[in-house]
């Protein structure tokens, strides 16, 4: 251990520890710009500098470690030198930035606004001269990049390294250093996967999904059109954050009642397209297992993943579960077998879902979408994020609202379609339903699977299921998927079943959920606390807890899709991918 001093405090610190870890630890906040923990540890900023006396140069406190050399020293976090240094840092970064703050959409959850505001610098210009010229590039259909408001962070290029994508970096030098794609190539023509987390980790508005309200406000506002909404699993867990809510706060009938104020005719619920997945999914798990298919089989919910395993492990497609995702699946079924029961032409049917992820805009225009053979199974996705921006606009004090309820059938899901959103949540889901297949236990059999869990970036396990063992490995984030795919593939881990979610921590943490600040982030698993609501309302659903007692998935099937693997259940609910080209 070592002693030392901030801002005259005695602290006693462990050796290799930075000084803005051991300031935290003692209640000193110190701020950051560039840092992100266990992401981004480069010092480039230099908002965080502090003084440490007996020293010439201020110090970066985020990669500046203790060592028993100084022992005794005394650190200043606010000297008149360190605040004057963060200050001309702030100006400087403005000489070269666009201004426009009031109609940037992070206007207010921006952290270079925010530092701004507690530094006192202002709009004014201290450093006139050269501005770098920029283009928009919205090449992409899940977002755009505006460099005018980029401050080179490099926080987005450290997070698409982080999911082994790594299509961004910095270009050129100097003044002139920008960050974009090789070669200045367009995003749409690299091997981007859309899973967004750039988008989370950028701290101002230079990243952001593309905004398709404009689309559903004029859904909304045409009378001849039948507009359903649905809403995935996360969303819930995190939209009462952007009205003030605590993180992990569920506010599941909020949304429900917040929706249908904005005038959707129908609201429905993503769950229950989860609960058709767990159906169908488990089906072809079983029927793998049980004709020598082949193994393991890997879930296929999330549109990240798929896309970047078309691009990057195609060799593993035939692993891939053919089932659509959730939303594709709510989506295929509201077009069909609904537009049936209510006699309304699917033509004639908007259907927008809500997402916590910008790849679900992607996966809208993917072949093999449309269950009835003539319409998008989807129409238009939008992100947490914009769902909060068009509950302002309409002027709708979600934090009053009472809590409403969604539509049946397709409003109505279980406790483990609730789970989706979270890491390993799918895998659980699974589970419950196929040791009922398996065993044909009834419905007092294992509910929880807790070993699959938690934000382990990769988890494994192994159930006794009737007279054989089930091995299952769980991966979230993409760099964390090829670490356990070269595992697989090398025979160094044999499975039968695999989850891969692409953003790390799973839906919860998508790449359209809630912008949470670094000041945040780098010390709140965001994570984990987004996962408990998710958990609590697995154990508070009072329909099922497992899918295939969901009486009206078994209606559905009844009714329509005969049975999970039928024909038409194919036709209507799976999918199927093609390798592409796209890796560089």
């Amino acid at each position: 251990m070592i002693n030392i001093k901030i801002n005259g405090k005695e602290c006693s610190a462990a050796e290799g520890l930075t000084i803005l870890e051991v300031a935290r630890e003692n209640g000193i906040n110190i701020p950051t710009l560039c840092w992100l923990k266990d992401i981004n540890e480069i010092g480039a900023c230099r908002i965080c500098v502090v003084e440490m006396k007996g020293w010439k140069a201020l110090v970066p406190a985020c990669v500046r470690r203790l060592s028993k050399f100084d022992e005794g020293v005394e650190i200043l976090t606010q000297s008149p030198a360190v605040l004057e240094s963060r200050k001309m840092t702030l100006q400087l970064m403005l000489s070269d930035h666009d201004k426009k703050c009031l109609s940037c959409v992070r206007s207010f959850n921006c952290e270079l606004q925010t530092l701004c505001k507690e530094l006192g610098v202002d709009n004014a210009v201290r450093f006139d001269g050269a501005v770098n010229a920029s283009e928009i590039d919205d090449s992409s259909l899940h977002m755009y990049r505006d460099n005018s408001k980029c401050i080179s962070c490099r926080r987005c290029v450290a997070a698409c390294e982080k999911q082994d994508v790594g299509v961004i970096g910095a270009n050129d030098r100097g003044f002139k250093t920008s960050i974009a794609c090789a070669f200045d190539m367009p995003l749409a023509n690299t091997s981007c996967v859309s899973c967004g987390q750039c988008i989370n980790v950028c701290p101002t508005g230079a990243l952001s999904e593309k905004d398709d309200t404009k689309e559903v406000w004029d859904a909304l506002n045409d009378p001849e059109k039948v507009v359903v909404v649905q809403t995935a699993p996360a969303v819930r867990a995190a939209l009462g954050e952007a009205f003030g809510f605590a993180m992990g706060t569920p506010v599941e009938g909020k949304m429900a009642e917040a929706l249908r104020k904005l005038g959707f005719n129908y609201v429905f619920d993503t769950n229950f397209g989860a609960d058709l997945t767990i159906m169908e999914e488990a089906n072809e798990l079983l029927e793998r297992v049980q004709n020598n298919g082949v193994l393991p089989m890997i879930t296929s919910c999330s549109p990240g993943w798929i896309r970047y395993c078309e691009a990057y492990h195609p060799e593993m497609l035939p692993n891939l579960s053919s089932c659509k995702s959730p939303q594709q699946m709510n989506g295929a079924i509201t077009k069909t077998y609904w537009a049936g029961k209510m006699n309304i032409d699917p033509a004639n049917i908007v259907s927008v879902s809500v997402m916590p992820c910008v790849a679900k805009k992607f996966e809208l225009s993917r072949r093999g979408q449309s269950g009835q053979g003539t319409f998008n199974d989807v129409d238009i996705s939008i992100t947490t994020r914009e769902l909060a921006r068009m509950i302002e606009k309409a002027g709708i004090r979600f934090v009053d609202l009472p809590d409403g309820e969604f539509d049946s059938p397709l409003g109505n899901g279980t406790g483990a379609a609730i789970i989706f959103g979270a890491t390993g949540g799918v895998m659980e889901a699974a589970l419950r339903t196929a040791v009922w297949k398996l065993t044909g236990e009834d419905v007092n059999s294992t509910i929880e699977f807790k070993e699959v869990r938690g934000v382990d970036g990769v988890k494994t396990a192994t159930y006794n299921v009737g007279n054989m063992d089930v091995t299952v490995a769980v991966a979230s984030g993409l760099g964390n998927a090829k670490a356990l795919l070269e595992k697989v593939k090398s025979g160094e881990m044999k499975v039968h079943f695999i989850e891969i979610m692409a953003c790390p921590g799973g839906c919860v943490n998508g790449g359209g959920q809630i912008i949470v600040p670094s000041s945040v982030r780098n010390f709140t698993d965001i994570r984990a606390e987004r996962a408990k609501a998710l958990y609590s309302l697995d154990e508070a659903n009072t329909v099922s807890r497992k899918s295939h007692e969901s009486p009206d998935v078994k209606q559905v099937y009844a009714e329509f899709l005969e049975k999970p693997g039928s024909h038409k259940a194919h036709e209507i609910l799976h999918t199927n991918y093609k390798a592409t080209n796209l890796r560089k």
